[in-house]
C-alpha cells in the first residue's frame, strides 16, 4: 500500500512538474524570445484572486510583479549602503521639532497611461486611508496614529503635519524599509470608487496601471505576464535607462522539487527560498546557478526571524508560565540543523541580528532576557506540572481528563516553514505537549493570523526592525488590540493586561524619540522585560534566505561582492534589481 501511495505521489509531481514547464515555454514564446524575458518564482502557494489589484484590502498580492515591476516605491532603502535611495521623489524633509515633514516628487514622473503623476495622488490616496473608518485599509493604521493632516504646497509638493515626533515617518512608510511600502493610487483612476471593492482591473480600460517600467499582459492563477511599456518617464526624464529584459514572468512553482527542475533546465532565472540541498542539486546541474555567497552559508539575511505566535486569549496560554514553558522546551540549535542544515543561527531576541540592531541585542542580553539556543526542557516541564498537569500513560500532559495539547498552524509557501513547524512539533511531543502542525494555504494562514482564530503559528509577526528597535516592538503594542473575529493590524496574538499596558507605554516613549537617542537602549530593556516575563511571541531562528539565481540569459544578479542591493525579488525593491540586469554575453 505505502509503495502504491508513493508511486501516485510521484506521478503527481511529474504531472505537475509537467504542467509548470507547458506552461513556461507556452508564455516565453511568441513574439518575446526567451532570451528577452526573466521567469521570476512567485513565494506563495496559492493566488486567490489573481485579478484583484486592490493593495489595500486584506489578501491581495503584490509580489506577483505588482510592486516589483508595475507600482515604484517614493524611495528605497539601501540595505548594503544603509541610504535611502530617491525614486519617484526626491526628498523628504523634516522639520527641527520632526513633527511636519515636506515631500518633494521627482518632476516628470507619469502613470502609464500618460497622467502626471502629482501631489493630487498623494493628496488623495493618504486622505482616503485617513478616512477609513475601519481602520482595515493598508497602512490606515499608520496614517491614523501619525498624521494629523496632510496638504498640497504645489504639484511636486506635499506637507505632512504629524500628531506627534516621528523621525522613522520616511523610513517605515515610504522607503521599502520591508517588503513593501505605502502604495500612492493614481487619484484620476481610484476617485469614486469603493476603496473595498474595487479591483483596479479592466483590460478594455488598460487597468492595472503603474508608474513602473512594465504594463500588465496577463494574469492567471499561477502565471502574470508584464511586458516593458517604452514610454516609462524614467527613460524619458533621463533617470534610468529602459531596462533591458522585454517580458517579466511570475509563476507559482507548487514545490521545491519543481523550483529546482525549472532552474537546472534553464526555465526559472530567479526562484524563491530552497534548502541547501535543493541548491547543491540544481548547481551541480546547472553550473550557472549563483547565491548571495559563493560557498557556505550561501543565504541572505533576511530581516524577518522566524518566531512562534501564541494566541494569548486562549487557555492554557493564556497563563505567561504555560508559554514561557514552550519556549524552554524548543532546542533551537536542533531546529537549525534539521530543518536549516546548518544555514542559519538561533535568535537571541525578537530583533534580526543586524549590525545596526546590536546595540540593542546586547542590552537585552546583557541584562538576562535573551534567548538560550539549546532547551531547557526540565524547566519547561516543571512550569507545565506547577499548572497542575501530569504525564499520561502516553507520556502526554493532561489535566483533569484533557490533554495538553497546541496546534500550530502555519503556511505552505515555502517549504521552510513546514520543514521548522515539523522540527518544533516533535520536540514538544517529545516533551509532553500533544502538539500537531496545521499546514495552510498562505492567504487562509494570514486570514486566521489576523482575526485571531488560532491557537499558535509559526509566524514572522514582529518582522520590521532593521536598524532601530521601535518598529519591531510597536507590533506587540496593546494600542493595537483588537476582539478576536476583528482584524487586527497588530498585537495578533491578542496580549494585554498590566504587563501589555506597561509595555506599550514605554515603546510609545521610544517612538517619540529621536533616531540614535542614548535614552533608547536602557528603554528597550524596561519594555523588553514584559516580553520576557509574559512570552507572547517565542524567537527561534534567524532567517537566512538562500534564493539562487540563473545567469544563462541574465547576469549582474546582487551578491555579497556585487552587492547593489540585497537580492530580495519579491520586495518593491525589485525596480531596482530589474534595472540592473544584463542579458548575457552583452
Amino acid at each position: 500500500m505505502k509503495s502504491h501511495v508513493r508511486r501516485l505521489s510521484l506521478i503527481l509531481i511529474l504531472v505537475l512538474l509537467m504542467g509548470a514547464l507547458a506552461t513556461i515555454s507556452v508564455a516565453a514564446q511568441g513574439d518575446v524570445a526567451r532570451e528577452d524575458t526573466v521567469i521570476f518564482d512567485i513565494d506563495q502557494s496559492d493566488i486567490p484572486n489573481p485579478t484583484n489589484f486592490n493593495p489595500l484590502v486584506p489578501g491581495t498580492n503584490r509580489n506577483q510583479g505588482a510592486h516589483q515591476a508595475m507600482w515604484e516605491p517614493l524611495f528605497i532603502l539601501n540595505y548594503e549602503t544603509g541610504k535611502i535611495q530617491p525614486w519617484l521623489a526626491d526628498s523628504f524633509d523634516h522639520n527641527d521639532a520632526q513633527d511636519v515633514w515636506t515631500l518633494k516628487l521627482k518632476k516628470g514622473a507619469t502613470w502609464s497611461d500618460g497622467v502626471p503623476f502629482t501631489t493630487d495622488d498623494v493628496d488623495f490616496t493618504i486622505n482616503m486611508l485617513l478616512n477609513d473608518k475601519t481602520v482595515t485599509l493598508g497602512n490606515a493604521g499608520d496614517m491614523q496614529q501619525w498624521v494629523k493632516s496632510v496638504k498640497k504646497i504645489d504639484d511636486l509638493t506635499e506637507e505632512f503635519d504629524l500628531k506627534a515626533p516621528d523621525p522613522r515617518f520616511q523610513l517605515d512608510y515610504f522607503s521599502v524599509r520591508i517588503w513593501g511600502s505605502l502604495m500612492i493610487l493614481p487619484k484620476h483612476v481610484w476617485e469614486g470608487q469603493d476603496p473595498f471593492t474595487f479591483t483596479f482591473y479592466d483590460t478594455a480600460k488598460g487597468w492595472p496601471i503603474g508608474t513602473g517600467p512594465y504594463k500588465l499582459t496577463s494574469a492567471a492563477p499561477t502565471q502574470f505576464v508584464w511586458d516593458r511599456d517604452d514610454n516609462w518617464w524614467g527613460a524619458k526624464t533621463g533617470f534610468h535607462a529602459l531596462p533591458e529584459p522585454k517580458r517579466l514572468i511570475w509563476i507559482i512553482a507548487p514545490s521545491e522539487t519543481i523550483k529546482a527542475q525549472l532552474m537546472e533546465q534553464h526555465k526559472l532565472d530567479s526562484a524563491m527560498n530552497i534548502t541547501l540541498g535543493a541548491f547543491q542539486a540544481v548547481q551541480a546541474a546547472n553550473p550557472n546557478a549563483i547565491a548571495w555567497h559563493k560557498d557556505l552559508p550561501y543565504a541572505w539575511a533576511d530581516p524577518c526571524p522566524r518566531e512562534l505566535s501564541l494566541n494569548t486569549t486562549v487557555a492554557p496560554w493564556t497563563d505567561p508560565n504555560m508559554r514561557k514553558a514552550i519556549s524552554l522546551l524548543i532546542d533551537r540549535n536542533k531546529d537549525i540543523q534539521i530543518a536549516y542544515q546548518g544555514t542559519t543561527t538561533a535568535s537571541q531576541t525578537m530583533f534580526v541580528q543586524y549590525g545596526g540592531m546590536a546595540p540593542y541585542i546586547t542590552a537585552i542580553v546583557n541584562a538576562g532576557y535573551g534567548i538560550s539556543p539549546t532547551a531547557d526542557v526540565a524547566g519547561g516541564q516543571k512550569l507545565i506540572e506547577a499548572a497542575g498537569y501530569a504525564k499520561n500513560s502516553d507520556g502526554i500532559y493532561a489535566k483533569n481528563g484533557k490533554t495538553l495539547a497546541l496546534n500550530i498552524q502555519t503556511s505552505t509557501d515555502t517549504v521552510e516553514y513546514a520543514l521548522s513547524t515539523n522540527e518544533i512539533v516533535e520536540q514538544l511531543r517529545s516533551a509532553g505537549i500533544d502538539a500537531t502542525a496545521q499546514p495552510l494555504t498562505g492567504s487562509t494562514f494570514d486570514d486566521n493570523r489576523h482575526l485571531g482564530n488560532y491557537d499558535a503559528g509559526w509566524t514572522l509577526d514582529t518582522c520590521g526592525s532593521v536598524n532601530e528597535p521601535w518598529v519591531s516592538m510597536d507590533t506587540l503594542n496593546p494600542n493595537w488590540l483588537q476582539p478576536i473575529g476583528t482584524r487586527a493590524n497588530h498585537d495578533l496574538q491578542r496580549w494585554s493586561g498590566d504587563g501589555a499596558t506597561a509595555y506599550g507605554k514605554i515603546v510609545d516613549q521610544i517612538g517619540s524619540l529621536p533616531l540614535g537617542d542614548p535614552q533608547i537602549p536602557g528603554l528597550v530593556v524596561q519594555a523588553y522585560k514584559y516580553v520576557y516575563d509574559e512570552t507572547p511571541v517565542i524567537p527561534l531562528v534567524q532567517a537566512e534566505k538562500l534564493v539562487p539565481f540563473d545567469t544563462t540569459y541574465w547576469t549582474n544578479w546582487p551578491t555579497a561582492e556585487n552587492n547593489y542591493n540585497h537580492p530580495a525579488t519579491w520586495w518593491n525593491s525589485t525596480h531596482q534589481i530589474i534595472l540592473n540586469l544584463h542579458k548575457a554575453g552583452s
